[in-house]
């Protein structure tokens, strides 16, 4: 159930439960340019938006949608120092 699409989100058309990203840019650019992208049928009990893998300090990023955005460390789930900063950000959109 997995569509991989190797596109600039700006020039691309689709609609999907979920946009994946990697620390690629700031959160509110990012929103800006993935959200027409975001389906409005939902049929997954996280509800549709971004989900995004960061790591650093994230409160500027994320003051904008503080009311919205789920964070957790993925130091709860993986023990190599490597995902000691590392974050799991969803926004739902």
């Amino acid at each position: 159930n997995v569509k991989t699409v190797l596109s600039r989100a700006e020039n691309f058309n689709g609609k999907f439960h979920f946009i994946v990203s990697r620390a690629v840019s700031n959160l509110p650019d990012f929103v800006r340019l993935t959200r027409h992208l975001v389906s409005t049928q939902h049929k997954n009990a996280v509800p549709n938006g971004l989900l995004s893998l960061k790591g650093g300090d994230l409160s500027a990023e994320t003051a904008l949608f503080r009311k919205k955005v789920w964070i957790s460390g993925l130091n709860e789930w993986f023990d190599e120092p490597f995902f000691e900063t590392k974050k799991l950000i969803h926004l739902p959109l």
